[in-house]
């Protein structure tokens, strides 16, 4: 039988340890191929390159999968991907592992996420995984499992179309993970604030700093699932639109 062919992507860039720690899991399942950015693009969310070229280069990293370094953001590489460097379409997209947290509100502003998400517009099972650790020497391993255990149980029982998953994990040993709960996402955002500073020429330029502002205590949040030592999967879709509120915005945009 033909081995699924995974795409892997990320955020942090092709070299960072959690997209390296995901190939070597990954060759464990599939045929692995790797289109990620040449550096890091973390917060781009779902942005495109429409303004500049974008390149491509193979580049020879480690293991038996194919690595392909691109110039353009975490949803250019799977767009190029698909396009231009795949044999045929991936039986799986597979972004991460992210270094630091996308759950609650994080899942609009990450690259890890927004390149999962391309994955779901093109019709392809995909998964974002992230670890709740910003470290770059930071233990992926412990995961490990986890990780190939939704991989494999979502190549086994293909998601809704339009349906991606946000997968969040705590920084914990392998011993202390209490196991997965299926969570929605949490009511939280960042409370923001610019620091305000001058440069030698005088001029005033801006730092952007705030704090994670969790409103959210439900059980059944992804914040709290977290908290108490779970794996977070958050099934996302990329549809916006407020159904809920179509009958009212109907009644209230009538025009005589």
């Amino acid at each position: 039988m033909e081995k699924p062919l995974i795409l892997v992507t990320n955020d942090d860039g092709i070299t960072a340890p959690g997209i390296r720690n995901l190939v070597e899991f990954m060759n464990e399942i599939g045929e692995v191929i790797v289109v990620a950015p040449n550096s890091p693009q973390s917060g781009k969310g779902h942005a495109i390159t429409i303004n500049s070229t974008l390149s491509y280069e193979e580049v020879h990293l480690d293991g038996p999968q194919r690595d392909f370094s691109c110039s353009g953001t975490p949803v250019d590489c799977v767009k190029m991907a698909l396009d231009k460097i795949l044999p045929r379409r991936p039986d799986i997209v597979v972004s991460g592992i992210n270094h630091g947290a996308n759950s609650s509100i994080n899942v609009i502003y990450s690259g890890t996420m927004s390149a999962a998400v391309e994955g779901g517009v093109e019709g392809l099972p995909s998964i974002g995984f992230s670890l709740l650790d910003f470290s770059w020497e930071a233990d992926f391993t412990q995961a490990k499992e986890y990780i190939q255990g939704i991989v494999r149980k979502t190549l086994e029982n293909p998601m809704p179309k339009g349906v991606v998953l946000n997968v969040n994990i705590p920084k914990l040993p392998k011993e202390e993970i209490k196991g997965v709960k299926i969570c929605k996402q949490a009511h939280a955002k960042w409370e923001e604030s610019f620091d305000e500073r001058i440069n030698p020429h005088g001029k005033k330029y801006y730092w952007l700093t705030g704090y994670f502002n969790n409103m959210d205590e439900s059980e059944d949040a992804d914040e709290t699932a977290l908290a108490n030592g779970y794996i977070s999967i958050v099934p996302v879709k990329f549809d916006l639109t407020a159904y809920e509120y179509m009958n009212t915005l109907s009644e209230v945009m009538k025009f005589d």
